[in-house]
């Protein structure tokens, strides 16, 4: 074997995003052990960059050792009990993946299944509701990677309010790029990863329980599914009052890429990292206009970070991304499930999302079309752009 050495690619697909250097730096600093003084204290710090990140005082925020997928289950094994019923908003495939970890706890799924590309009805989700009176849990994910849905989480969580249920939602590909408010919208368990609007390295996910998650958890009469994401054993590590207590080696090197994240996220400052998002996003939406390509997801419930563009018809999808990656060294996904061969997702996640990527993204994309007989004006659309990025 020898030393993997990988290209340096543009990453716009739905995730990972670009990490900067200054991240890359971070996880090459002396590795201390998980209990020592020195790495507690960055712990603290990361929560606390965490709670402001989620717009939050809960008192439980910190990152799951494992990527966002393992988030998912910690809020999933540790509220959801043996015979609870748990109502899923499903407009896409990460909403699929939540019903399945609804059943894996042993709880019941009752599905509000929602057109892919389109949000979900606040009627719809009611009407569920009200036919499930038993129900314990309202879950939604907030920004819907495989389609670019943006879910307004804020009536979703009224609903589940005025319905008596607890929240779960799905922040991984909005924590950082759209407004994640937290306390003001009254989310009660709240999951994330590092990888996306973040631009930290994968393998960490964020999370958030508010205190009447916390007491269904006490209140459980039967153990959580999995050791490692019980949430009574890994909070008296996390916790830090009177000292912490040995769960799991923490992933050392990792927790200080994702502090060195919060920093730079500090210094930018919350707002004007959401408002780079959207302004990028205009920028970019002006140029597949220019190029004729079309949005999956109307205006009013498009995503800024996570684009889910149609592939014209006679273009073939997969050789287009093939040809980015190889003339371009651009990095664009495919579309799931039911949009696979249909739409190209497009990232504008983090780092990612600056200037000289939607750029590069606009010519490239021009050049690859042209290629694969399907003529447009590449000039014309980097024109497109910079009139945005101008105003």
């Amino acid at each position: 074997m020898q030393s993997f050495i990988p290209q340096k690619r543009t990453l716009m697909g739905p995730g990972p995003s670009d990490v900067s250097d200054r991240i890359l730096e971070a996880m090459a600093r002396p590795t201390l052990g998980h209990l020592d003084p020195d790495f507690q204290r960055m712990m603290e710090e990361v929560k606390e960059g965490l709670k402001d990140l989620f717009q939050t005082q809960n008192k439980l925020t910190f990152p799951v050792s494992a990527p966002g997928s393992a988030g998912m289950e910690t809020c999933f094994l540790n509220l959801v009990e043996e015979g609870d019923t748990v109502v899923v908003v499903r407009n896409g495939v990460f909403g699929m993946r939540m019903t399945e970890n609804v059943i894996r706890a042993g709880g019941k799924a009752v599905t509000v299944d929602v057109e892919w590309g389109k949000a979900p009805q606040l009627a719809a989700v009611e009407a569920v509701l009200e036919d499930n009176p038993d129900a314990k849990i309202l879950a939604f994910v907030h920004a819907e990677t495989s389609t670019g849905v943006w879910a307004d989480a804020a009536a979703l969580c009224a609903l589940a309010e005025k319905h008596g249920c607890l929240t779960i939602m799905d922040a991984v590909t909005s924590l950082g790029g759209i407004p994640v408010l937290v306390d003001e919208w009254g989310v009660d368990a709240v999951y994330s990863g590092s990888q996306k609007c973040l631009s930290c390295t994968p393998g960490l996910s964020p999370v958030t329980l508010s205190e009447r998650a916390l007491d269904k958890i006490r209140a459980r009469k039967t153990p959580v599914r999995s050791w490692f994401l019980d949430l009574t054993l890994v909070m008296d590590y996390w916790d830090g009052e009177g000292g912490r207590s040995y769960h799991h080696t923490a992933p050392v090197n990792a927790l200080y890429a994702l502090h060195e994240a919060l920093v730079m996220l500090s210094e930018e400052g919350l707002e004007n990292a959401w408002a780079r998002h959207m302004i990028m996003h205009e920028a970019l939406a002006a140029g597949f206009e220019s190029l004729g390509l079309k949005f999956l997801v109307d205006a009013e419930c498009r995503l800024p970070q996570l684009n889910a563009v149609v592939v014209p018809d006679g273009v073939d999808e997969a050789s287009v991304r093939a040809f980015l990656l190889k003339e371009h060294n651009l990095e664009i996904g495919a579309g799931l499930g039911p949009m696979a061969g249909k739409v190209w997702r497009i990232g504008l996640m983090g780092s990612s999302a600056c200037e000289e990527n939607v750029e590069l993204c606009i010519s490239a994309l021009a050049d690859a079309l042209n290629r694969h007989q399907n003529p447009v004006d590449g000039a014309a659309a980097l024109k497109a752009v910079q009139a945005v990025l101008e105003s």
